[in-house]
């Protein structure tokens, strides 16, 4: 029993002083800020605009509007609020042509995966198969394999030219489709048609399953939008009159204001969570 004890004893104390050690490094997982503005730029399909130049155009909108509403309404504080909404509308705009262009490419993907199949079927090889969608694909996505075919010709390196592939479209469906066309290089799978046809099946499932959600619960997104409008609308024509502004320039309204803004933000967050599918997410990067 003395031994027993000494042993746990023993134990405890090496526990307790490895936990004053340095902590391990842990690996990186997920994606910096910086990381994911980029990436939903990519979504959107705008290669023009940099993080840096997204947060520069936040920054011009939110000092325009402030300029603005304070010339019409004489209220610091009114045209601060409005600012502060009016900061969000670019970024607010790319998430929703991030969404709408994704939509659009479920609807595409099984037409991809065909195209791959019916060149796979034929003998061409992955390379040209991946290439030959940049003038037979779909025309939302002919110049993205365009570009793939041009730089797997101008290297030869194919894992490379996948790797831009995937970043550029920077879908989870496209991501999907690339490392399985990564392994059946790898590999030589010979089964890959079979797998396209397969996936192209359950692509078209998928697809017509989540427009018909979609469809549904789309009043519950447009319910949310036109309950936070409706209060700002208010405020805005409430800007207007002398009176109002001088009650909202007081402290008492300054704390009205930021309670209710805080108050729509979270409401508008829950209603979207509940109304709102779940996205798929990229876990092959």
């Amino acid at each position: 029993m003395g031994a027993l004890l000494g042993l746990l004893f023993g134990t405890g104390a090496l526990l307790v002083a490895r936990s004053f050690g340095p902590v391990p490094a842990r690996s990186k997982t997920r994606p910096s800020r910086r990381e994911r503005v980029s990436e939903l730029l990519a979504q959107a399909g705008i290669e023009s605009v940099t993080p840096g130049g997204l947060v520069a155009s936040c920054v011009g909108v939110a000092v325009v509007v402030l300029l603005g509403i304070y010339t019409v309404s004489r209220s610091p504080v009114i045209a601060a609020a409005f600012a502060l909404l009016a900061s969000w509308t670019p970024v607010a705009m790319v998430r929703y042509r991030a969404r709408q262009r994704r939509a659009e490419l479920r609807d595409l993907w099984p037409e991809v995966v065909d195209n791959l199949a019916s060149a796979v079927r034929a003998g061409l090889a992955l390379p040209e198969a991946l290439a030959q969608i940049g003038t037979r694909g779909p025309a939302e996505l002919r110049a993205t394999f365009a570009r793939f075919g041009e730089d797997y010709r101008a290297t030869g390196r194919f894992y490379d030219s996948l790797d831009r592939l995937k970043g550029a479209l920077a879908d989870p469906v496209g991501d999907r489709i690339v490392e399985s066309l990564r392994m059946a290089r790898q590999v030589g799978g010979s089964d890959l048609g079979r797998l396209l046809r397969t996936l192209s099946a359950f692509l078209r499932e998928d697809a017509r399953t989540r427009a018909e959600l979609e469809t549904r619960q789309g009043w519950t997104v447009n319910a949310a939008r036109l309950a936070v409008a409706a209060p700002w609308v208010v405020l805005g024509l409430l800007s207007l009159r002398p009176e109002a502004v001088a009650a909202y320039n007081t402290a008492a309204g300054s704390v009205v204001l930021v309670v209710g803004g805080s108050l729509c933000l979270i409401a508008y967050r829950v209603m979207l969570r509940i109304g709102r599918l779940p996205d798929e997410e990229r876990v092959l990067r």
